[in-house]
């Protein structure tokens, strides 16, 4: 289905876990039922967030080395430099 991109069958397979899965898989089914388009979407279109999270990743990993030691200045200057 992640593969393939299809996400249209994602609800099917909700309701056989649904029907007869093991606890973990149950709640991992009822988790995406929480937001089954935004779910449905991901497995669906071809577009990612990831170089986006990659950025806040980065950031925030300085951001924690530098923490109680530096200015906002010093955070600016080596977030710019690394772009």
């Amino acid at each position: 289905m992640l593969q393939q991109r299809r996400g249209h069958q994602l609800l099917t397979w909700i309701r056989e876990a649904e029907r007869d899965a093991s606890a973990p898989i149950l709640s991992f089914a009822q988790g995406l039922c929480l937001d089954l388009d935004a779910v449905t979407a991901s497995l669906t279109l071809p577009w990612s967030s990831g170089i986006v999270e990659g950025h806040v990743n980065r950031i925030k990993t300085i951001k924690r080395a530098m923490y109680g030691r530096a200015s906002f200045r010093l955070l600016r200057t080596r977030v710019l430099l690394r772009s």
